[in-house]
């Protein structure tokens, strides 16, 4: 080092040298894999981004998806709430013409009966009355051969009196062939009627049972599906719905102790399967079949084993204060703060079902409080122990936990 009057020498030795060395050079190498680490981080942030746009864009068109098939399915069961409110109105009416062919058909069997008595006795006058020609013309032909008294004016006056009775027999004889035959026309068109009767009610009958046929058979499938006893569920339901008439009503014509006719245990099996659907149509009510959402929705965990432990529901994730609904009619036995569920509501329905919905951010239900299917009952929040808004929705039968999407699946086809 060279100053402005002298000259200055430094001497590093050789392990000076070495280290000066190495720290510049884990210098040198520090700066090189910082800079490829923030270049690789740089990159995969980019590929990161646009992994989550695409996931984005995939769960939008899952959304609109659900949207739509959940619109779809909102239509079909208005639809078909319709189409049974008019099959209901069409079994009164039907009913109603089964009673009144019924009724025409035992009045033209009757009436057959008292022509056919008619006829039968008018048989009866005309034999009668030919035996009496047959007499009279006996008489005629002996009062010739001189048994009529000796009186010649006493014979003509016998003979005017025969003639007359023979004429007025004769008379009568032809006025009972007439009947006769009237009669016999009379009956042959009633048979003619009462085969129309018994085709127009097999008409009905058929379509009936045919309709019958397609309405009960996918909500017998729907509640066996959802592991109900439809024997038992219909039991239940009966007792709570138990006065009778009206257009439900079994069918009687017979008031003499007579069997029923095949008619008539037809129409009883009909309205039996009538029964039975509309019995259904009720206890769809009060079982959870319907979404507790309406708004759109995705879905975030499913029913069964999560982190080690049991998840003993369903998640819907939607915005803050999206509204939530009942699944089925029950009665509010919780309403408030329940540890980990956060603000819970859970309603006791029928068959010993019990829905719960968790994590609200409000109530708007109280306990002891008569809910209805598809009646708003609180806002999705994110309280208690939860990691974001969504819905944390339970079924519980006898106390103990099932799958949600049972009920949510079994009810797809039907509603």
């Amino acid at each position: 080092m060279r100053s402005e009057t002298d000259t200055r020498f430094i001497r590093l030795r050789p392990t000076t040298q070495l280290m000066a060395f190495a720290g510049s050079a884990t210098i040198v190498a520090w700066a090189i894999i910082a800079s490829a680490i923030l270049l690789m981080d740089s990159i995969g942030s980019g590929n990161f981004r646009e992994q989550a746009k695409r996931d984005q864009q995939t769960y939008l068109q899952r959304l609109n998806a659900l949207s739509y098939e959940r619109d779809m399915r909102t239509d079909e069961a208005l639809a078909a709430q319709k189409r049974f409110n008019t099959a209901l109105a069409q079994v009164s009416v039907m009913q109603e013409q089964l009673l009144q062919s019924e009724t025409r058909r035992r009045e033209l069997e009757t009436g057959i009966e008292v022509i056919q008595a008619t006829l039968r006795k008018t048989m009866k006058e005309r034999e009668t009355a030919r035996e009496e020609a047959e007499q009279l013309h006996a008489a005629l032909d002996g009062s010739g051969g001189g048994s009529l008294p000796a009186a010649h004016g006493g014979s003509d006056a016998t003979v005017d009196l025969l003639a007359e009775a023979l004429a007025t027999t004769a008379a009568e004889r032809d006025q009972v062939v007439a009947d006769a035959q009237d009669a016999l026309v009379r009956a042959d068109e009633m048979q003619a009627e009462i085969r129309l009767l018994e085709e127009k009610n097999d008409r009905i009958f058929r379509q009936l049972e045919e309709a019958m046929t397609i309405s009960v058979k996918p909500l017998d499938k729907m509640f066996k599906q959802a592991g109900l006893n439809t024997d038992s569920l219909l039991k239940t339901v009966r007792r709570g719905y138990s006065g009778q008439g009206g257009p439900m009503a079994p069918l009687s014509f017979s008031t003499r102790g007579e069997d029923p006719s095949a008619d008539t245990l037809r129409a009883n099996r009909l309205l039996n399967q009538m029964d039975k659907l509309n019995v259904y149509r009720i206890a769809a009510q009060k079982a959870p079949f319907a979404m507790p959402l309406k708004s759109a929705f995705r879905f975030t965990s499913g029913f069964g084993p999560r982190w080690g432990r049991m998840h003993s529901g369903t998640d819907f994730a939607a915005a803050h204060g999206t509204p939530i609904y009942a699944t089925a009619d029950g009665v509010v036995t919780h309403a408030g703060w329940s540890s980990g569920y956060g603000k819970l509501v859970k309603i006791q329905h029928e068959f010993g079902i019990e829905t719960r919905y968790a994590h609200n951010s409000k109530l708007f239900v109280k306990v002891g409080q008569r809910v209805s299917r598809g009646q708003k009952i609180s806002a999705m929040g994110n309280t208690g122990r939860s990691t974001g808004t969504h819905l944390h929705y339970e079924v519980r039968v006898g106390g103990r936990a099932v799958n949600p999407m049972i009920y949510i699946k079994a009810a797809n086809n039907v509603f």
